[in-house]
């Protein structure tokens, strides 16, 4: 069975998509088509840049959707479940025939400009912990948010030994002072604009919820793997509850790319920029196929 994965932010990159834009006639409709239920050329971030307005959340959200998306149209192969890293999850349900490309993209761009303003007024961080079991991370992410009073939590995690926190700047700083001292053999800052998955999304969380209220969701073609529980379901309200609830809830991926393989995925197709997720289910599972179209 084939499990097709989806990328999310961190994974983009000036260029992103020029190639398939001028080889492919589907996929630049698609863009095209983005530029106008935008409203402005998205394209052209994607393809010139600069960087630093690229890696703006309210723009790199979109341009990975758009190129996920669009690439997944045009390859016409045969996807038996589906799941995406965060902002992934709607280019998964966009493959899965839940979200329409048009519903898909006016939520994600919301989603992008709300998560940017939360780290506007709140501006948190993260910091990835890696060679050190969940269960400890976890203890130190409470212990931490416990001294401080303020937020720190888990927020990804990714693949054994390889998590993400996020939370208040002070309450990071502190875990991550913390793991280093109880042995952790990385422990470091992210430059990121604010603590997604955190409770600092509290006010992207609020907004979105009542954007969610008017979109229509439908049943799935066939299972997506959601970040919030790790778990399949084809139920469009479960699915939207499940979009929602993963923007201030960790990404547990490492569950979901187990949970695919125990339901009978043998080939895991990552589609979209970069190779990220390819080497998440290269440190999380043995003996399955894995590949990626960029």
């Amino acid at each position: 069975m084939n499990a097709f994965l989806f990328p999310g932010q961190g994974s983009q990159k000036v260029g992103m998509g020029k190639d398939h834009y001028d080889s492919n006639d589907l996929f630049r409709k698609l863009a095209d088509k983005a530029d106008s239920v935008l409203g402005y050329a998205l394209t052209d971030i994607m393809f010139e840049g600069p960087q630093d307005k690229l890696m703006q959340t309210k723009n790199t959200q979109p341009a990975i959707f758009l190129h996920s998306v669009a690439l997944f149209r045009t390859l016409n192969q045969q996807a038996d479940m589906v799941a995406g890293h965060s902002l992934g999850e709607f280019s998964a349900l966009v493959a899965a025939g839940v979200l329409t490309f048009d519903s898909g993209l006016e939520l994600v761009a919301l989603r992008g400009q709300l998560m940017q303003q939360a780290g506007d007024v709140d501006p948190g961080t993260m910091a990835a912990i890696i060679g050190m079991d969940d269960d400890t991370v976890d203890e130190i992410c409470s212990e931490i948010s416990d001294k401080t009073g303020k937020p720190v939590v888990p927020a990804n995690y990714n693949c054994p030994g390889q998590l993400v926190i996020s939370g208040d700047m002070d309450a990071v700083k502190e875990a991550v002072s913390l793991a280093k001292e109880k042995g952790c053999r990385i422990a470091t800052l992210l430059p990121v604009s604010g603590a997604f998955h955190s409770p600092l999304m509290k006010p992207a969380y609020d907004v979105f919820a009542d954007k969610l209220e008017s979109v229509s969701f439908s049943e799935a073609e066939i299972p997506v793997y959601s970040n919030y529980t790790g778990k399949p379901s084809t139920d469009a309200d479960v699915l939207k509850e499940n979009v929602l609830e993963q923007l201030m809830s960790p990404v547990r991926w490492t569950s979901t790319i187990q949970n695919m393989k125990a339901d009978g995925a043998e080939r895991f197709v990552e589609v979209g920029p970069g190779k990220v997720l390819q080497g998440l289910v290269k440190r999380t599972l043995k003996n399955v196929e894995i590949e990626g179209y960029e």
